[in-house]
């Protein structure tokens, strides 16, 4: 593995990207930082690629062989489906992501489950279907509630949290007026849930922390699923005994699984698990960094962030460890108006400056320069504000003082992010 400093390549254009783009930026690996496509906020620390289709495997190949990239970052799931991880390995290129065949882990619900059945995994009990009529049977006489989960990539809100037989029928009858549709219906596990990151190099597994994100568009989680309005970190809920057996029952038989099936997974393995009362138990995974989750990591992560995912790519991390910051922190995104159906676009974003003045840091997600360079809106998730703190009350009171100072008439956020855990913080005194 390399010592001295090389070009790195990051992949994506979101507040997951940004976050990992400062942390990249700031590595003495790094001699300079190139992102396809990246945004206004990531091309303060890097050079922007904005022509590179990051979907197609032989332009990312050859741009990064032009560019001498010693190390390809993948940040969304896109791509990693693609298969421009297994181009940039063939020709020998350090990259940090899963090949398409184990990104399949994320890529399809059922694959995962299938997976967790030979695995042993404890997660739900399901059944996966490829025609709305047997779906539509199954689900009505299914117990309340009943998780309805598109099979493939969802970007975080193909899944629908069914409170009566009407509301399945409905998300089914949605999933399955697209072609090919496959869904999986799974049974509704209780408890709370968090967001466990861990880091894996095909056979070692290095844990990262646990955050928990707050998916449902509206104060006290109502509204539609979204892609995250928010998250903190660490999750204290997730105890050291709680990981010991998340890595032990969960993470080591995934990658054992994994690696006997000859597709071992390298890159950052995302464990959605439920804490129930027999313990963690399997949601779902994803096969890249979490958004917002991300973003709080990143703010709290001591170690060089290029190292480690370099000795990800090259099968080097047993031995290594992740060192982390005191305190918290958390995130709280501001999206646009309209979110997340049809958001609006355009809109203008000024005094970021005055925002970060307040100790925060604002992450750039859906953002765009107009034609007169003016800052503006172009995605429904637009920022996210994020800030460190002793307590996760602090973390939040700093971020929402920021976002007081943003100056942005067609976004919005939610108010009550780490709610949970203040209220465990009040509780303790």
């Amino acid at each position: 593995m390399s010592s001295t400093a090389f070009p790195i390549l990051l992949l994506g254009s979101g507040g997951r990207e940004h976050a990992l783009a400062l942390k990249l930026a700031a590595s003495p690996l790094c001699s300079r930082l190139i992102a396809a496509p990246g945004n206004p906020g990531i091309a303060q620390v890097a050079s922007l690629a904005p022509g590179l289709d990051i979907l197609d495997p032989a332009a990312v190949t050859a741009f990064a062989q032009a560019e001498g990239a010693g190390l390809v970052v993948v940040g969304p799931e896109g791509p990693l489906a693609a298969g421009v991880s297994d181009a940039l390995r063939a020709a020998g290129i350090p990259v940090f992501g899963p090949s398409a065949a184990a990104a399949r882990l994320e890529a399809s619900k059922a694959f995962t489950k299938q997976l967790c059945d030979e695995a042993h995994v404890p997660t739900a009990r399901y059944r996966r279907f490829d025609a709305l009529e047997p779906a539509l049977a199954y689900s009505a006489a299914h117990a309340l509630p009943v998780v309805v989960k598109a099979d493939g990539l969802a970007a975080g809100k193909g899944v629908t949290v069914a409170l009566t037989h009407g509301e399945a029928e409905e998300a089914l009858r949605d999933l399955f007026a697209s072609p090919g549709a496959e869904v999986v219906i799974e049974e509704c596990m209780t408890g709370e849930e968090v967001s466990f990151f861990v880091l894996a190099d095909g056979k070692t597994a290095l844990p990262l922390l646990a955050a928990q994100d707050h998916k449902r568009v509206g104060d006290g989680d109502t509204g539609p699923n979204t892609g995250g309005m928010g998250a903190y970190a660490p999750a204290r809920v997730f105890t050291p005994e709680l990981q010991a057996r998340t890595m032990a029952e969960i993470i080591q038989p995934t990658l054992n699984a994994m690696a006997a099936r000859g597709t071992p997974f390298t890159g950052v393995l995302f464990a959605g698990l439920m804490l129930t009362e027999t313990g963690p138990r399997l949601i779902e995974y994803n096969v890249r960094f979490g958004d917002p989750e991300c973003q709080v990591l990143m703010a709290l992560l001591e170690t060089d962030m290029a190292g480690l995912l370099l000795a990800a790519a090259c099968g080097e991390l047993a031995g290594r460890a992740a060192t982390w910051k005191p305190g918290t922190a958390a995130v709280v995104v501001v999206a646009a108006r309209g979110y997340p159906g049809t958001p609006a676009k355009g809109g203008l974003i000024s005094n970021l400056e005055a925002a970060e003045a307040t100790g925060a840091m604002v992450l750039h997600a859906g953002t765009a320069l107009d034609a007169h360079g003016r800052l503006v809106s172009s995605g429904g998730r637009v920022l996210g504000v994020t800030a460190a703190g002793p307590t996760v009350a602090e973390a939040v009171a700093t971020a929402y003082a920021a976002v007081e100072k943003i100056s942005f008439a067609d976004g919005f956020c939610r108010r009550d992010i780490g709610w949970r855990e203040i209220a465990r913080e009040r509780a303790d005194g």
